[in-house]
């Protein structure tokens, strides 16, 4: 059964629009993905308060994260992951799980699908926006193999696949020792 992803309002508190790491994510998945997954209020805000012109996220609103059909369920449990362990309940940390969640479906390592300097800065995000989340990461698992495992975990899947990493040039460092 798909299931849509979840559609959680949020206060307007806590906006900051001139945190260039946030702005950055936010442009940097839709220039890739050109969805989030957001309701259509929601995404037009994201796009005022931070700047980010209509073209790069043109028909990005669809509820289900503009996914392949078999993935918009896992889209919507990415989600639903992160939110679970936001740090407070500002638009730009819910803003921020879709966006996450987007970057996930993506092939390269999520700080490159994000539009990141690099995974430093994905690490100071999750850090700020999803405290409970970045410290269950103990050994410094790279992000979205974390994520999955996480999910994994929940549903006590024992063996569990990390996405979109067949195609990954660094295959090799994700899948070696930890």
């Amino acid at each position: 059964m798909m299931r849509q992803a979840p559609s959680h309002q949020a206060p307007a508190a806590a906006i900051r629009p001139d945190d260039s790491a946030v702005t950055r994510a936010f442009a940097g998945v839709l220039s890739r993905f050109h969805t989030l997954g957001l309701d259509p209020r929601e995404f037009s805000a994201l796009r005022r308060l931070h700047r980010i012109d209509a073209a790069e996220g043109a028909g990005a609103a669809a509820k289900d994260g503009g996914c392949d059909p078999l993935r918009a369920e896992e889209h919507g449990e990415l989600v639903e992951l992160l939110v679970a362990h936001r740090a407070d309940e500002s638009r730009e940390t819910l803003w921020l799980a879709f966006t996450i969640a987007t970057a996930c479906l993506g092939d390269n390592h999520l700080w490159q699908d994000m539009g990141l300097a690099g995974r430093e800065e994905l690490s100071g995000l999750l850090r700020r926006h999803f405290t409970r989340l970045y410290e269950k990461n103990v050994h410094n698992m790279k992000w979205k193999k974390f994520f999955y495992k996480e999910l994994c975990r929940q549903a006590q899947v024992t063996l569990c696949k990390a996405p979109s990493c067949r195609v990954c040039s660094d295959y090799a460092a994700c899948f070696g020792p930890e």
